[in-house]
């Protein structure tokens, strides 16, 4: 606002002139006000002495001067404010001012608040005698001067708390007239201790460490020596200097006035003057070894001056573990010492020992020379693994992955497991936590991070090409052994001779003999395939004394149940090659359904399943170890178990069955001519292939439940899981084979059967009167030779797959075998002539079907040759009994629905009399020959 005065009129011609009091009317002053965020703003960049200064200024400057926020600010930022203690006091202060029982003075005493020094007043009257001394800080900076007898005092003002004038002088003391308990120089080191967070007192808290500190802290910064700095002049302890130096870069962190940041360079270049000293002294207690003596002095004041990061640092620089790291161990020394393409992990174990053992030498030191707020065991070993441990890791492996990737694999694999038994082995300091440990777990992570992606890819790509090269080398093997047979059986083949006698080298191609394969070593009941496949995955000896690196990789026999080898076909001597062509082809195709058995092999798989076990368990070892890399681990270890079921099934496997079933379509009975044996050779065989298979498929069962499951690599529960996905896809394409493989077998067998029937069922058997010979008044009740040796054939076959298939496969192929022999049975019988005296030959042999029918306990099946029993009777039936016969026949329930009316009258014209009693029965059945009446 402004103010008007009227100037005083002097003569009189002013009267006359209207405005002459408007002329000498003047403005004496005008005074805008700042807005009070200006003023703040500019409060925030003023020293705290000026601060005093302004509040002086007026009453509205002295309440901002004295906001309680602006002082909090300051302590907040020197780390000295505690919000919880803050609210603690404050809570305790209202709960008692809340107590009815409060006396009025504590009342007063309690408005009048804390004193400047921290202490509450005895009584009114004392807090009266200081309310004329409120300022806290002086206004202005101290002035130091330095007396004759070495005593430096503090510039005027006394009356003024924290900014008196105190004697510096080491041998001052505290006495009751002294303005502030803090003079003393012992008491200023532990200032900040005495710093208490009470909401509205934190100026006079400030003014505590104002008053205790900011004449050292000008003194610092003005000095133009480091030498001649008031701290060193008055503390001659080193521990009390570096104390006094962190207190003093502690308090610089308030300076927030302008040329803070010229100040604290200052200070800071006095204290790195000061550490630089002490680092001296320390390095050299360092060399000459003094523990308990120098290296600890000195080691405690860099602790105290800056946290003791430079001691600590100097200390691990100059430890054996670090200076002398070459002295640990040489990375080539495992190649050096490893066999042709291999590495030895003895040499690397070696380097660890020496590693952990003298990391726990130096950490022992550490902890006599250092205090325990220093984790100095943290930072040694940060120093270790980037220095020794990555270094050392990181030569081992390159070098390890231009000589060989199986050394490579190794090396990764096995130094990770030798890392972990180090980690568990270093001894951490006495005051470190669980940090420690943390810590040396995620050195060693870094150690192999760099190398895991590597590895893990390494080790996929490794597996499939050694897998893939495996087989390939079989495939190769059987390919050149066909190709060496055909030659063979070729080489005598003269084709002129051949054309010119072509009917002689039929006849001896139909009446050759079939070279006997040997016989599959099959146990019964097939029960000890479980323990085998489980010894075979783990490496075990098996029942015998063969083991499974005994096994050779022939292509000729790999077969083996129970520690049973097949014959070895390399070691059979061949037959003379025939000369004719036709003998020729019929030679090889023996051979090749010999070689059914050796279309794949056992041997193969079990190599291929201990080297994905071998791959898997390297891999493993990241998952186990719970690293931030296990699940990428674990990942890659189903992608080989899904690799090993894609090679072993697909190319292996899959390729020997369809190859099998292509030699038995070829098959063909009537270019045998030994017939005596109750077995179907090209069947037996493939038969003994389904059990290579499911002892294969067996050993990747116990290899998933080993190797898989227990170790949880993979989840069964999980429907999606890649690994389980692939093994149901592996049984399902295994079980679809075999049921390909059965179903032409079985049309081998059945093939067999007709060839048996056909051949060997005599003209008499069932027609005594056909021969022409007098009948026998002696009557054989027992089955035919054809019957008995159909059964021996049909049984032997359905015997071989107990235990090697499970049993709704088993089911089925019983259950068809036994529906295509009684297709095979009604065929035959439709082609006899059944007398009545034959009948009970008849009967004989259908009873014996249906007792054998009745072992495979399938009730579906043994229906039918109830009904074919039942069919039997009607050729038992007399002539003089054609009614009765037609009686039978219309008897649908007799036959439970198998045949029908008509199907059992066709069989009934298999008659030997069935001329004679046509008539009859047709009028019986359809009433032929009636009349109406």
């Amino acid at each position: 606002m402004s103010n008007s005065k009227r100037a005083t009129v002097s003569g009189g011609s002013s009267r006359q002139n209207i405005l002459a009091p408007l002329r000498e009317t003047q403005i004496v002053g005008s005074k805008p006000l700042l807005p009070a965020e200006i003023l703040s703003l500019i409060l925030d960049h003023v020293t705290a002495s000026d601060l005093i200064h302004f509040a002086q200024v007026s009453k509205r400057m002295k309440e901002m001067v004295y906001d309680d926020t602006r002082w909090v600010q300051r302590l907040r930022l020197m780390g000295c404010w505690n919000d919880a203690e803050a609210r603690k006091r404050a809570e305790a202060s209202w709960r008692k001012r809340a107590e009815p029982h409060s006396l009025p003075h504590e009342e007063q005493a309690e408005r009048v608040g804390i004193g400047v020094n921290g202490d509450r007043p005895a009584a009114v009257g004392s807090q009266r005698a200081r309310a004329g001394s409120e300022m806290v800080l002086d206004a202005g900076w101290e002035q130091v001067s330095l007396s004759a007898n070495g005593t430096i005092h503090l510039g005027s003002n006394q009356n003024t708390d924290g900014f008196s004038a105190v004697p510096l002088s080491p041998c001052a003391s505290t006495t009751p007239s002294s303005p502030s308990k803090f003079q003393d120089p012992l008491t200023r080191l532990s200032i900040f201790s005495h710093v208490r967070s009470i909401r509205g007192h934190a100026r006079q808290e400030y003014g505590k460490i104002h008053g205790a500190l900011n004449v050292y802290y000008t003194d610092a910064i003005a000095c133009k020596d480091h030498t001649t700095a008031v701290v060193f002049r008055i503390y001659r302890d080193p521990n009390h200097q570096a104390q006094m130096l962190a207190n003093l870069s502690r308090f610089s962190t308030s300076d927030i006035s302008q040329g803070w940041h010229e100040r604290q360079v200052k200070l800071q270049h006095l204290m790195g003057a000061f550490e630089t000293a002490v680092a001296h002294e320390f390095e050299q207690a360092l060399q000459t070894e003094d523990i308990d003596g120098r290296l600890r002095k000195y080691g405690h004041v860099l602790t105290t001056l800056n946290g003791g990061q430079k001691g600590v640092d100097l200390f691990i620089t100059n430890s054996p573990v670090v200076a002398r790291k070459n002295e640990l161990g040489d990375p080539m020394e495992c190649l050096r010492l490893g066999h042709s393409g291999s590495i030895s992990l003895d040499e690397s174990q070696r380097f660890f020992a020496h590693l952990t053992t003298s990391f726990n030498e130096q950490i022992a030191v550490m902890d006599r020379v250092f205090p325990a707020s220093v984790n100095a065991a943290v930072i040694f070993v940060r120093r270790v693994g980037s220095e020794v441990l990555l270094e050392y890791l990181s030569t081992l492996f390159d070098e390890a992955h231009r000589a060989s990737p199986e050394a490579y694999l190794e090396a990764v694999s096995g130094t990770y497991l030798q890392s972990l038994h180090m980690a568990k082995a270093l001894r951490p300091s006495k005051n470190t936590s669980d940090e420690f440990y943390e810590e040396v777990d995620r050195i060693v992570a870094n150690a192999f991070e760099l190398h895991i992606d590597l590895y893990l890819q390494e080790e996929y790509s490794h597996f499939k090409r050694k897998s893939e090269a495996e087989v390939g080398e079989w495939e190769k093997q059987l390919s050149e052994q066909d190709a060496s047979m055909q030659s063979l059986y070729m080489s005598n083949v003269n084709r002129q001779a051949d054309k010119r006698d072509f009917l002689t080298s039929f006849k001896k191609v139909v009446m050759m003999p079939v070279n006997v394969l040997p016989t599959f070593p099959l146990s019964s009941p097939f029960g000890g395939k479980s323990a085998t496949a489980k010894a075979l995955v783990n490496g075990e000896n098996l029942g015998s004394s063969h083991t499974p690196s005994e096994l050779s990789t022939r292509p000729s026999t790999p077969s083996m149940i129970n520690g049973a080898r097949g014959a070895d076909r390399s070691t059979t001597p061949l037959p003379e090659p025939p000369t004719t062509e036709l003998a020729a082809k019929a030679a090889i195709m023996s051979s090749r359904l010999e070689g059914i058995r050796s279309l794949f092999s056992i041997e193969i798989a079990l190599n291929l399943v201990h080297t994905a076990k071998a791959a898997i368990e390297r891999a493993a070892v990241f998952y186990r170890a719970q690293s931030q890399f296990g699940e990428d681990a674990r990942r890659q270890c189903q992608h080989i178990f899904v690799l090993l079921l894609q090679i072993l099934g697909m190319r292996h496997i899959k390729a020997g069955f369809d190859q099998a079933v292509d030699h038995l379509a070829n098959y063909d009975p009537k270019e045998i001519q030994n017939h005596g044996h109750t077995e179907v050779k090209p069947l037996v065989t493939f038969l003994e292939l389904v059990n290579v298979g499911d002892l294969i498929q067996q050993m990747l069962d116990v290899f998933y439940e080993q190797e898989m499951v227990a170790t949880r690599l993979t989840d069964r529960s999980d429907f999606l899981d890649p690994a389980g996905k692939e093994k149901k896809r592996f049984e399902q394409m295994l079980d679809e084979r075999v049921a390909a493989g059965l179903n032409k077998g079985i049309e081998v067998l059945m093939t067999e059967v007709e060839f048996v029937c056909a051949t060997t069922q005599k003209a008499d058997d069932f027609n005594p009167d056909a021969s022409g010979h007098p009948s026998s008044d002696v009557v054989d009740i027992g089955p035919s030779e054809t019957a008995r040796k159909i059964v021996e054939i049909v049984s032997s076959h359905t015997r071989m797959l107990i235990g090697s298939t499970d049993k709704n496969m088993l089911d089925v192929f019983n259950q068809e075998v036994g529906l295509r022999t009684f297709t095979a049975l009604c065929k035959h019988l439709k082609r006899q002539r059944i007398s009545v005296a034959g009948s009970i030959k008849l009967i004989s042999d259908m009873n014996h079907y249906f007792s054998y029918i009745q072992t495979l306990k399938n009730q579906n099946l043994l229906q039918y040759f109830i009904a074919l029993r039942e069919l039997a009777q009607i050729y038992l039936v007399g002539a003089e009994d054609a009614k009765e016969l037609a009686t039978i026949i219309a008897d649908g329930d007799r036959f439970h629905g198998i045949f029908r009316a008509e199907d059992v009258y066709e069989y009934a014209g298999r008659r030997a009399d069935w001329f004679q009693i046509r008539p009859k029965v047709d009028r019986a059945l359809y009433g032929y020959g009636c009349c109406v009446m």
